[in-house]
C-alpha cells in the first residue's frame, strides 16, 4: 500500500470511531410532552487482522421543527468504505424524499434501494465489499421508525422485556428466494450459511458480483413510544452472537448512563470471546 493510500485508509478508519465520541443528555418531545432521553454508543475492534469495519451514527437533529434522534449501525464486509458511505448519505436520503414525513415507512424503502444503486454505480470507487445496515428514527419523541438489512440489529425494552423490531436477514432464512434468483445456500460443516458460499446474509448494501442473488429490500416497523419503553439497543452482529436480546436487556436495564450502557455490553460480548467488530448505540427514557 503506498503512503498516499494508508493515509486516506486511516482517515476513513477513524471516521468509522468519530460518532462514538461521549453523547449529551437531551430533553426532546413536542406540544409539551417532552421526555429525557441519553444516547451513548461504543465501537470495538474485533480480533481479525482487518481494519475497523463497523460504522455507526448516534445524534439528535432538528428538520423542518421535527425533533430526529438519528441512530444506525452499518457492518461492512471486505472493508468499511461501504459502510463508511452508508454513514454519510443514507440518513439523508431518507430525509430528501417527498413524503418523509406522511408516509415514512414507504420513504425509507425507496431511500434504501436508491442508495444501494448509488454505492453499486461507485463500485469502481467502494470497492467490491457490501454493509448491512440497521437505522432507527426517533420523530419528537412519540413515533420510532425502524429498517434492516442484514442482521444488524434493533431491540427495545418495555418494562424490562425485550422485543425485536429488525429481522436477521440470514441466508437459511430467504433460501427459496436466492434459488430462485439462480444463487445457492451453502451450509458448511463448521462454518455458518452463506449465499453462494461466500456472504452470511441475505440481503445488504452493496456486493455487486453477488446482487443478482441478494436483496436491499428493507423490513421496517413502526413503534409508538410510550411509558412502557425503557430502553433501544442497536448492534452489530459482534454483540447478537454471544448474547440473546433479553440477556442485553438485563445487562444495562439498572444503568442511566446511555454511554456506559454501550460500552458495558461490548466489554461482557468481549468476555464472552466474541472476535468480531462490536458497535453498540443505547438511547435511554428517563
Amino acid at each position: 500500500m503506498t503512503g498516499g493510500r494508508e493515509i486516506l485508509h486511516k482517515m476513513k478508519e477513524k471516521a468509522c470511531f468519530m460518532a462514538s465520541m461521549p453523547d449529551s443528555p437531551d430533553t426532546r418531545g413536542k406540544g409539551g410532552a417532552s421526555k429525557r432521553i441519553t444516547h451513548g454508543s461504543h465501537l470495538v475492534k474485533g480480533k481479525s487482522n482487518h481494519a475497523m469495519e463497523d460504522c455507526l451514527v448516534c445524534e439528535f437533529k432538528q428538520v423542518h421543527n421535527n425533533d430526529l434522534g438519528l441512530f444506525a449501525i452499518y457492518d461492512g464486509h471486505m472493508g468499511h468504505d461501504v459502510a463508511n458511505y452508508l454513514q454519510t448519505h443514507l440518513f439523508n436520503n431518507i430525509l430528501k424524499e417527498h413524503d418523509v414525513w406522511t408516509d415514512t415507512v414507504s420513504a425509507t424503502r425507496r431511500a434504501y434501494h436508491s442508495t444501494d444503486k448509488d454505492i453499486l454505480a461507485k463500485a469502481f470507487e467502494l470497492g467490491k465489499g457490501g454493509s448491512t445496515a440497521v437505522t432507527a428514527m426517533l420523530i419528537n419523541s412519540q413515533t420510532l421508525i425502524v429498517a434492516n438489512v442484514g442482521d444488524s440489529r434493533a431491540v427495545i425494552s418495555k418494562k424490562g422485556v425485550a422485543e425485536q423490531l429488525s429481522i436477521d436477514h440470514e441466508p437459511n432464512r430467504e433460501r427459496e428466494i436466492i434459488e430462485s434468483k439462480g444463487g445457492f445456500v451453502s451450509n458448511i460443516p463448521g462454518d455458518v450459511p452463506r449465499v453462494d458460499g461466500q456472504l452470511a446474509v441475505a440481503r445488504a448494501f452493496g456486493d455487486k458480483s453477488l446482487k443478482r442473488h441478494l436483496s436491499s429490500d428493507p423490513d421496517v416497523a413502526i413503534e409508538l413510544i410510550d411509558n412502557d419503553i425503557d430502553l433501544i439497543i442497536l448492534a452489530s452482529d459482534g454483540l447478537w452472537k454471544v448474547m440473546s436480546n433479553q440477556e442485553a436487556v438485563d445487562c444495562i436495564k439498572n444503568m442511566k448512563d446511555a454511554k456506559a450502557a454501550a460500552k458495558h455490553l461490548s466489554e461482557v460480548a468481549i468476555s464472552r470471546k466474541s472476535k468480531d467488530d462490536i458497535s453498540c448505540i443505547v438511547v435511554k427514557f428517563q
